[in-house]
């Protein structure tokens, strides 16, 4: 049977999500033409100053915040996809009120209807992707979505860089791009929709079937050994208690299910978030927003190599997915959840070899041991998105999935947040060698959660 599921054929993902992916990957270029620019531009292009760029992104987080907390409750009573078209569309609107920007309410404005619609779409991607895939292409599909998404933003900022580089007035050439990003959300809202299930007799809102019950086994649940084999299989829920696993769900009536608070007082579900939410901060944004500052002010490394070893990051996730598919679709989610902050711990240890190394060692072992860090750190990105929303999913059960989703949106965004401030005093308070240590001790962390976790899962409660 092993060698049987070791050369079963790979799940095709379908017509459905690839349209998707080509939205998202548009819409994301359209992002990445932007977001590092928006601060610059609306205190200095604008000429608005200070406060009325951290109005801006204060008002994006509120308004994320609550819509977030509204969007998963509307994804479970309707359809994940009108939630996720209004998000694409409050997205386009934001982005282009920021072209003709020039007064501190409009910019506000635009803040509002940015951050609504990263809310609004973010609590309604995993039921989106979830219904445009087969129950067995579910990791595989949330890892190369994770992927496109970066992918998009490389790209956008690198020929954001091409169309400023030399500009005569940077703000005329911002003002268009900040068009074009409010542009390329317009496709993702008609993708969004045009992907949507019809509903047939018997099924929910969204095309979905109620889930059978399971045989009241008492069992922890574990991941199929071959997805492929059972893709109608039934997965257990978490009860208040975090308790019943594999047991019989009563149905519920369309629009119920579990609410924010009896999602969080399930033990695992609440160890889940609270991972995602270390995974934002001790990884994510230390390798956007620290790693580039440590390698440069720390270590002298130069522009060009802090590009490279950024850029080896991204080609990684590229190059590694096809090759560790097969690989992560055998491990259960929670041991890959674990994973990923090991591979980090190991990356940032790379890390600190090449700080120790110093500037007198050969150039080949300082700058391999980055580029090093840069490929284990994509394979620990990989572990994390191919585990982390299947589990998700998996245990919120088709009628809190939209809440689920909004919970974990929230977490991230509280590790995004908090992150870089924590990552920048690191590097401005220690050494080279000493914050290449906080950050491996940072994913150490992350990972006592994630094997708490599976401890849980895997050893019942």
């Amino acid at each position: 049977m092993t060698a049987v599921r070791a050369t079963a054929p790979r799940t095709p993902l379908g017509r459905r999500f690839g349209l998707l992916m080509g939205a998202l990957l548009l819409s994301s270029l359209g992002n990445g033409l932007c977001f590092p620019f928006t601060s610059i531009y609306i205190s200095q292009l604008l000429g608005l100053g200070g406060r009325a760029a951290g109005g801006y992104f204060i008002a994006m987080a509120a308004a994320s915040f609550a819509a977030a907390l509204a969007g998963g409750p509307l994804a479970d009573r309707g359809s994940p996809h009108q939630v996720g078209a209004l998000g694409g569309a409050a997205l386009a609107v934001g982005y282009a009120l920021l072209a003709p920007a020039g007064s501190v309410a409009l910019v506000l404005a635009s803040g509002v209807c940015v951050g609504a619609g990263f809310g609004l779409f973010y609590a309604s991607i995993v039921g989106i992707v979830d219904t445009a895939v087969p129950e067995s292409g579910r990791r595989s599909a949330f890892a190369i979505r994770h992927i496109v998404n970066n992918a998009g933003i490389g790209l956008g900022s690198v020929a954001a860089g091409l169309a400023l580089h030399g500009a005569a007035t940077p703000v005329g050439a911002l003002r268009w791009l900040y068009l074009a990003n409010g542009l390329a959300a317009l496709p993702l809202i008609a993708v969004t929709l045009g992907v949507r299930p019809r509903a047939r007799p018997g099924h929910g809102p969204a095309g979905l079937s109620p889930s059978p019950p399971l045989p009241e086994t008492g069992a922890p649940p574990q991941t199929p050994r071959s997805r492929g084999e059972a893709p109608h299989t039934a997965e257990p829920h978490i009860d208040a208690a975090g308790k019943g696993w594999g047991e019989e769900k009563p149905a519920e009536p369309s629009g119920g299910g579990p609410t924010y608070r009896t999602l969080l007082r399930a033990r695992p579900m609440a160890l889940l978030i609270l991972a995602q939410a270390l995974f934002a901060i001790v990884g994510f944004t230390q390798i956007e927003a620290t790693v580039p500052l440590l390698m440069h002010d720390r270590m002298a490394v130069t522009l060009g190599w802090v590009s490279a070893v950024v850029a080896a990051n991204s080609f990684a996730l590229i190059a590694l997915q096809p090759l560790l598919r097969r690989r992560l679709e055998r491990l259960p989610e929670t041991v890959s959840l674990a994973a990923g902050p090991v591979l980090w711990t190991v990356a940032f240890g790379c890390g600190l070899g090449a700080a120790l190394a110093g500037e007198a060692a050969p150039a080949a072992v300082r700058y391999g041991l980055l580029l090093a860090f840069a490929v284990i750190f994509a394979a620990g990105e990989l572990m994390y998105s191919s585990a982390f929303y299947p589990l998700l999913l998996r245990w919120s059960g088709e009628e809190a999935v939209g809440r689920a989703s909004a919970l974990a949106s929230l977490a991230w965004n509280l590790g995004t947040a908090s992150g870089p401030p924590i990552g920048l005093f690191v590097v401005a308070n220690a050494s080279a060698t000493g914050s290449w240590l906080a950050l491996a001790l940072g994913a150490a962390a992350a990972f006592t959660v994630a094997a708490a976790l599976h401890g849980r899962t895997a050893g019942g409660v």
